[in-house]
């Protein structure tokens, strides 16, 4: 009789847990991780990293990978439970409510983390870190960001709207081709059906929406909450009166941004500036 080691499961990561099936569907089809590696083409040591958990894949490659076992989306389910413990635990809450929001209506004073192409969050978290410990987990950190990008193509879609100050798009990030598809992509999102994009430009002056970035969701049975961020702080309010105040400022913002159709316009001719500076 196999022996098989005790896992405490509560204590266990969704990271661990991730490798630990990784392991154990390899080992089940009789391969070992150089067979692996010349069966899906993925490099030895990364699958390796990958069961260790000592890494976090994309999701392409956990979709890969459950194609290649047939495990009908189990990996990319438990990737999707690791991808979430990369971010802060304030964070979590705000996660799993997104997950499930039918209406989200987002502020962001720069290019919000739902409307970043890779290289973009990459640039922008590699500028948040300090630290060499902290540069080591900006590509886990990357991963999870695109990660949260699948809520744009939910089935049933959500309804998103989201306003961005003017500000974000004249502050490129990195080199002149990524700035390029950088504003590429957000005419490419603002044309999805469920996405309606806003500029606010510079023009409409001050406005409620300056302290920082904003979020409200809204569940299918009506409730509500608030998630605000701004120097280097956060906070997700729940209390109704308070949600209804963010409300109010959003909505303000949104009066002031200029409307869908005239936004994308304004993209495009940023674009265009961009192209021939």
């Amino acid at each position: 009789m196999t022996e098989v080691a005790e896992v405490n499961v509560e204590a266990e990561s969704g990271r661990a847990a991730l490798g630990r099936a990784l392991k154990y569907l390899r080992e089940k089809a009789g391969l070992s991780l150089g067979q692996l590696a010349e069966k899906t083409r993925y490099d030895k040591s990364y699958l390796s990293r990958l069961e260790s958990g000592k890494r976090l894949s994309k999701l392409a490659v956990m979709e890969d990978l459950d194609r290649f076992y047939e495990t009908g989306g189990l990996l990319v389910e438990l990737w999707k439970v690791a991808r979430r413990e990369v971010f802060k635990d304030k964070y979590k809450e705000v996660l799993r409510l997104e997950l499930t929001a039918r209406i989200i209506h987002l502020f962001s004073p720069g290019i919000p983390g739902l409307l970043q192409t890779e290289d973009v969050a990459r640039a922008l978290l590699s500028d948040a870190q300090e630290t060499g410990s902290e540069a080591d987990s900006v590509e886990e950190q990357v991963i999870a960001r695109l990660g949260r990008q699948q809520v744009l193509y939910r089935a049933p879609a959500p309804s998103i709207r989201i306003i961005m100050d003017e500000y974000g798009l004249r502050r490129p990030v990195g080199d002149a081709k990524v700035w390029e598809a950088q504003l590429e992509h957000l005419i490419e999102i603002a044309e999805l059906p469920m996405v309606t994009l806003q500029v606010l430009p510079f023009s409409a002056g001050a406005h409620h929406l300056m302290d920082g970035s904003l979020m409200l969701m809204w569940q299918e049975d009506g409730s509500a909450v608030a998630y605000t961020e701004g120097n280097q702080c956060s906070e997700l309010r729940e209390d109704p009166a308070d949600v209804t105040r963010a409300r109010l400022s959003y909505d303000r913002g949104r009066d002031l941004a200029l409307p869908p159709p005239d936004s994308i316009a304004f993209i495009r001719g940023v674009l265009k500036e961009f192209r021939g500076s």
